[in-house]
C-alpha cells in the first residue's frame, strides 16, 4: 500500500468516516473517533454515569423501511445477547426506554449497566476498526482528557501514530457528508496533541488544526452549521449546548475487549 493512503511519515493523522478509519487503522497504533453531534458526546455523558456503551451501526435516514426494520431486529437481538438495554430513537423515548442518542436524554435517564447505542456515524467507525485496535471516543467535552490520555500512553509519534477520525454525517442516499462540527472537534483534539509536542502532523491533520484554531466562536459555528441547524429544527437545542461544553468531562471512553466504551 502506498504511504500516501495512510499518511505515512506523521505521528498524528486525520481522515473521514468508516472508509478512512479502515485505511488508517492499517498503520495507526490508536484511533480516536469524533462524532460531536452526537455519538461521542452521548458516550461521554453515559460514561460519566458509569454506563458501558455498546455501539451499534444504524442505517442512514434515507434507507428503506425494510432496512430500518431489519436493523431494529438486529439491534434488539444484540442487546439481548449482550445483557444490555437498547436505546430508542431520539424522537421515540418512553418512560420505559428513556435512553437515546440525545445527550440530553442520556443525562436525564436513569443508570443502566450496559446500553446498546445505535448510530449511523460514530458507531460505523467502531465497526470499521478491528476489535484489537485501541479506540477512544473524543468530543469537545473531553478533548483535553483524551489528548492527555493518548500522550501518556505514548501515542502520537512516528513509531506509534494516532489516527483522528471525523465521523461526519450521511446524505439520505448513505454517502458521507463531511460535517463542520466533527471537523472542528477533530481539530480541537489535534491542536491539544500538538501543544504536547507530538507529531509531526500530516498535512490533513495540520489543515484541520488550522480550521479549529481559526474559529473564534466554536459554539456559534456549530449551531449555524448544517447539523446544528437540523438539530434545532428537530427541537434538540439542548443537545447542541451539551455538545459544546468544552472540557467539561475529565473521562476518556475507551473500547474494551467486548466492544463496549467504558472509562479508560
Amino acid at each position: 500500500m502506498g504511504g500516501w493512503q495512510t499518511q505515512s511519515g506523521s505521528g498524528v493523522r486525520f481522515e473521514w468516516g468508516p472508509a478512512g478509519a479502515a485505511r488508517l487503522a492499517k498503520e495507526a497504533a490508536c484511533l480516536a473517533v469524533v462524532d460531536v453531534l452526537s455519538f461521542t458526546t452521548a458516550v461521554s455523558i453515559a460514561v460519566e454515569k458509569d454506563i458501558r456503551v455498546l455501539p451499534f451501526w444504524w442505517p442512514a435516514s434515507g434507507a428503506s423501511d425494510t432496512e430500518h426494520a431489519a436493523a431494529a431486529m438486529a439491534a434488539e437481538a444484540y442487546a439481548r445477547q449482550s445483557g444490555a438495554r437498547l436505546a430508542a430513537g431520539r424522537g421515540s423515548i418512553t418512560p420505559a426506554t428513556p435512553w437515546s442518542l440525545s445527550p440530553a436524554h442520556l443525562r436525564a435517564a436513569p443508570f443502566v449497566a450496559r446500553l446498546v447505542l445505535p448510530s449511523p456515524n460514530g458507531a460505523s467507525i467502531a465497526a470499521a476498526t478491528p476489535r484489537e485496535a485501541p479506540l477512544v471516543a473524543a468530543c469537545l467535552r473531553n478533548v483535553t482528557a483524551v489528548g492527555t490520555w493518548l500522550t501518556s500512553h505514548g501515542y502520537g509519534t512516528l513509531a506509534r501514530p494516532i489516527a483522528v477520525i471525523a465521523a461526519g454525517e450521511q446524505w439520505p442516499d448513505g454517502r458521507l457528508r463531511p460535517a463542520l462540527e466533527d471537523l472542528l472537534g477533530a481539530g480541537a483534539l489535534i491542536s491539544d496533541l500538538h501543544s504536547q509536542s507530538v507529531g509531526p502532523l500530516s498535512a490533513e491533520a495540520a489543515a484541520v488544526k488550522a480550521a479549529y484554531d481559526g474559529t473564534a466562536d466554536l459554539a456559534r459555528a456549530i449551531a449555524n452549521g448544517a447539523s446544528g441547524r437540523q438539530l434545532t429544527e428537530l427541537g434538540f437545542v439542548q443537545d447542541l449546548a451539551i455538545a459544546t461544553e468544552e472540557d467539561a468531562c475529565p473521562l476518556v471512553p475507551v473500547r474494551d475487549g467486548d466492544g463496549a466504551f467504558a472509562r479508560g
